[in-house]
C-alpha cells in the first residue's frame, strides 16, 4: 500500500503522463516493481496506461477528490442540522450520498435512547432499500412508480425495508442548480414510527433538508410547497 501511493505521489501538477523511466527516477522503485504496481492500480481505475507513451492519472483520484470536496463543504451545515433533528424527534439522524450502486452514510448522530438502529459514518448500504437510498435514486431519475411518487412528495418513508425492526423517513438535499447533494434521514425502532409519529417526522426532516438546501445554494421552494400541501391534509 505504501509503495503504491508513493507512486501515485509521483504525478505532479502539469503532468499529462509519465514514463516508466520518469516514475523510477521520481519515486527510486525498480521498473519491475512500478510495473506490478500499475497494473493493479489501473484495474482499479488509479491510472490509465496509454500506449507507448506511459501512465496518466485514472478518473478514481477524481472521484474521491470530488468525494471529499463535498464532504468538507456541507459538513459545517449538516452535523449541526443532524443534532438539531436528533433533539426535535428523538430518534438517530444521518446524512447520506450516493457512491455507485451504494449509499454512503456520510454524517451520523445518534439517538441518545437505548433502543435505536445501529448505522455507523462510512457504512455502506444499499439503495433500493431504505428511506435514504430511495431518495437518492428517485431524485437520481430512476424511473418507476415508486420513485415518481418520491419525486412529487420529497419524501420517502419506510418500515422494515431494509431491516424489519427499522424505520426510516428520508428527503433529498440539493446545492446550487438544484443538483442533488445527499439524503436526509431520521430512523428508528418500527414500533415508534406509527402512524401518528411518522407525519410529524417527516414534516421535520422536510423542513431540514428544505434549510440545509437554502444554506448550500439550492431553492428551498419547492419543500415550502410540500409542507403547505402536508398541513393542508393534515
Amino acid at each position: 500500500m505504501d509503495r503504491a501511493l508513493s507512486l501515485m505521489t509521483a504525478f505532479h501538477e502539469g503532468d499529462n503522463a509519465l514514463t516508466l523511466a520518469q516514475i523510477a527516477e521520481r519515486t527510486g522503485m525498480y521498473k519491475s516493481t512500478i510495473l506490478r504496481l500499475c497494473e493493479s492500480l489501473e484495474r482499479h481505475g488509479y491510472l490509465q496506461r496509454l500506449d507507448g507513451v506511459g501512465y496518466r492519472l485514472g478518473p478514481a483520484p477524481t472521484r474521491l477528490a470530488s468525494l471529499y470536496q463535498r464532504a468538507f463543504r456541507v459538513a459545517d451545515v449538516v452535523v449541526p442540522m443532524l443534532h438539531e433533528l436528533v433533539r426535535r424527534s428523538g430518534e438517530s439522524a444521518s446524512f447520506y450520498v450516493r457512491e455507485g450502486d451504494v449509499r454512503v452514510c456520510l454524517h451520523r448522530v445518534d439517538s441518545p435512547r437505548p433502543i435505536r438502529d445501529h448505522v455507523r459514518e462510512g457504512d455502506h448500504l444499499p439503495l433500493e432499500r431504505g428511506a435514504a437510498g430511495r431518495v437518492l435514486l428517485a431524485f437520481g431519475g430512476e424511473p418507476g412508480e415508486v420513485y415518481t411518487r418520491i419525486r412529487r412528495r420529497y419524501v420517502a418513508t419506510t418500515h422494515g425495508e431494509r431491516d424489519r425492526e427499522t424505520a426510516a423517513v428520508a428527503a433529498p438535499v440539493f446545492q446550487t442548480g438544484q443538483a442533488l447533494v445527499g439524503a436526509l434521514s431520521v430512523s428508528g425502532p418500527v414500533y415508534r414510527f406509527r402512524s401518528t409519529t411518522a407525519p410529524r417526522i417527516a414534516a421535520l426532516v422536510l423542513g431540514a433538508a428544505a434549510d440545509l438546501t437554502a444554506k448550500l445554494g439550492g431553492d428551498r421552494r419547492p419543500f415550502e410547497e410540500r409542507i403547505r400541501r402536508r398541513a393542508r391534509t393534515a
